[in-house]
């Protein structure tokens, strides 16, 4: 229960800050920021931000200009969902136990407030620099750290890594056969991507040598992994009321998983090996880092 309820504590200074950041619902746009902000305050686990606060912490990083980068990247996440949900892709009414952005406000608000989100994401980063304009966090090095760290984020986010990722889910359903190969490039872009991004993100702007920075990608590419696969078992076996959606989606629209290649005892044993080989990365870096590592593993055993 300790980790869960410290997982609970700083959901709620994540959600602090998110708050700070959220667009005015005011002016002629007023619709699109308000689809934006029903769709980020629809609450979730928080885990990218959180991942990048924790990482920043445990490298050294003790100053705010991580706080827009963590907004951002919880925005860029949501965006996802909300064009995931959307009836073009995998047509879902329901997320965390609410209605979908586009069941509220149209499919068509429902795009535009995925776009808002994905382009205010990086004004919101951006913010980072007005930091070090005002004298803090490092000066000339933060604006170098922040540029770094930008220049991660968009990679991660884009066509070479997340939407690449849905790209070629969306070209694999078509088909209705998929390789290991193809699945796994899947996994890793359309969902390890971001929390790589997370993880570097904490780790550059804390000023760690690109050897670390390389260290920490293969420890979210493991955390990834594990976290998509373990998400492929609870679309089996999970509890649709815990979820927070629908369950025997993946079924339903006949796609194929890691659960359905390598079944469950395989799946879950995967999800233990990568967790213990990022768990393993984590105690070679040092720092402070229980934390961190008790929400890894939280992430083996989690219900939702």
């Amino acid at each position: 229960m300790e980790i869960k309820e410290r997982i609970n504590e700083k959901v709620r200074e994540i959600e602090a800050v998110i708050a700070e950041y959220l667009p005015d619902e005011a002016g002629y746009q007023r619709t699109v920021t308000e689809a934006m902000n029903y769709s980020i305050q629809a609450g979730g686990k928080r885990l990218r931000p959180m991942l990048m606060q924790e990482t920043y912490r445990m490298l050294g990083g003790s100053e705010r200009i991580v706080e827009p980068f963590m907004a951002a990247i919880e925005m860029i996440h949501t965006y996802s969902l909300v064009h995931d949900d959307l009836p073009a892709m995998d047509n879902d009414e329901y997320r965390r136990g609410r209605k979908t952005t586009h069941a509220v406000y149209g499919e068509a608000m429902a795009i535009l407030a995925g776009d808002g989100l994905l382009n205010y994401a990086f004004e919101t980063a951006i913010r980072a620099f007005e930091l070090c304009t005002a004298g803090e966090d490092g000066g000339a090095s933060g604006y170098r750290t922040a540029a770094a760290a930008l220049k991660v984020l968009a990679e991660k986010a884009g066509i070479f890594g997340m939407i690449g990722g849905q790209t070629a889910d969306i070209l694999a359903e078509s088909r209705g056969e998929l390789a290991e190969e193809e699945l796994l490039f899947i996994h890793e872009h359309k969902t390890a991507a971001l929390i790589q991004a997370s993880m570097m993100v904490g780790a550059i702007l804390a000023g760690a040598p690109s050897e670390t920075v390389q260290r920490i990608e293969k420890c979210a590419y493991d955390v990834g992994i594990a976290f998509q696969i373990q998400d492929d078992i609870l679309d089996v076996t999970g509890d649709e009321t815990v979820l927070g959606k629908p369950v025997g989606s993946d079924a339903k629209n006949s796609k194929q998983t890691y659960v359905t290649m390598h079944g469950l005892e395989r799946s879950a044993e995967d999800v233990q090996r990568l967790s213990e080989e990022a768990l393993r990365i984590l105690d070679e870096l040092g720092g402070d880092n229980e934390f961190l590592k008790g929400l890894v593993t939280q992430l083996i055993h989690r219900e939702k």
